[in-house]
């Protein structure tokens, strides 16, 4: 599982790190508003660990952006803030959790647990955006009423981009995650885009309302409209 932490303070972000690699999660540190706001922008994760008073970009500024993209990853606040106002204010931006620093890492990693068993999509067995419709237990997809015929690679990528709907996903992402190339000498761009074009073709052939975008320079991205 891979966990977005956000932390402007050196010494609890590498705890962070440290406990949270030593529990087995894939973990990445960002320690401005501006570095979390691309890397939301631009990556995929299970689950985001929030602080709210971060140089740059304010923790909440972020917050509410995700969720005004529509944007379902989970978020833990962690903050100094311990007021009832700042709370309800946290929760109501969107935040899914609340945690109060100084805090004990058993009960970070029993809210982490409670959040990837309500919130992770993975535990769908059929995902769907719009009238596109993927059953992951017979592995047919149908858009409209009608059948969309994929190789096995494109169900992949294609359950890939529902997962992470109204993300950009970047080529790098696709390559690591799809793919499971991470030790190629050269990129996977060429290859991602002849299926990206291909699976594009499949799902919004003859289709008024476009799904599959691309983000001139990011990525690409899954979700009803022009993103």
């Amino acid at each position: 599982m891979r966990i977005l932490v956000v932390e402007d303070e050196q010494k609890v972000a590498d705890a962070l790190r440290e406990g949270l690699e030593d529990e087995r999660y894939d973990v990445v540190v960002e320690r401005t508003g501006e570095g979390a706001f691309f890397r939301v922008n631009t990556e995929t994760f299970d689950v985001i660990l929030l602080d709210l008073t971060l140089p740059g970009r304010d923790g909440l500024e972020i917050l509410r952006a995700l969720r005004q993209r529509r944007t379902e990853t989970p978020v833990l606040v962690l903050t100094a803030r311990d007021s009832l106002e700042d709370r309800v204010t946290g929760l109501d931006a969107g935040a899914d959790d609340y945690l109060v620093k100084p805090f004990a890492f058993a009960e970070l990693l029993a809210r982490l647990r409670a959040l990837v068993r309500r919130g992770r999509a993975a535990d769908a067995p059929r995902l769907s955006v719009g009238d596109l419709e993927m059953d992951l237990v017979t592995r047919k997809v149908m858009r409209g009423g009608r059948h969309v015929d994929l190789t096995v690679r494109e169900f992949e990528l294609l359950e890939f981009l529902m997962r992470y709907q109204g993300q950009v996903v970047s080529r790098e992402t696709l390559a690591r995650d799809v793919w499971k190339e991470t030790a190629r000498t050269t990129p996977l761009d060429n290859v991602i885009d002849v299926h990206i074009a291909r699976l594009r073709r499949k799902v919004d052939l003859d289709q008024a309302v476009k799904l599959i975008h691309t983000v001139r320079g990011v990525g690409f991205m899954l979700r009803e409209g022009e993103p």
